[in-house]
């Protein structure tokens, strides 16, 4: 299920940022291959996801999906543990949660430094779109992304 709110989030993004044409690389071989209609899914709890993956998969002109070991594929990986660290106890399957973006901070007694006005996920963005760390990134900011 982690692999799939993933996947629902990184689409939910590219629909948001326009993208017209997307590959998706996974590391999840269940996944993609239940996304390709190539295996049906065993686990009633996945249908939803399913769905919902199927029904973004109709916003785009061109999506190719493709398998990955995770070993070649660490920023996947990142995003599936990132993914399963939300906790919802009172449901079975999630639905997909929708994110506004909000012109300050909601909380900032965990914010260590000034906020530059961008959005959360600004530095993630930047790097997919252009390839490139920002000017000032640390090691750790690197190895983060």
């Amino acid at each position: 299920m982690e692999e799939y709110e993933s996947c629902i989030l990184g689409l939910g993004l590219a629909i948001d940022m326009n993208i017209q044409e997307l590959l998706v690389i996974g590391d999840s071989d269940l996944l993609v291959h239940q996304v390709l209609r190539e295996w049906a899914p065993k686990n009633t709890k996945i249908l939803p996801y399913l769905h919902c993956v199927q029904y973004l998969i109709k916003r785009f002109t061109k999506i190719e999906f493709k398998y990955v070991p995770r070993i070649l594929n660490e920023f996947a990986d990142a995003l599936a543990t990132l993914s399963s660290m939300i906790q919802h106890p009172d449901k079975n399957f999630i639905d997909p949660i929708p994110i506004e973006i909000r012109k300050q901070p909601a909380n900032c007694a965990h914010i260590e430094e000034e906020f530059d006005g961008n959005s959360w996920f600004h530095d993630n963005k930047e790097y997919l779109e252009t390839r490139e760390y920002l000017r000032n990134a640390t090691y750790t900011h690197k190895r983060t992304l």
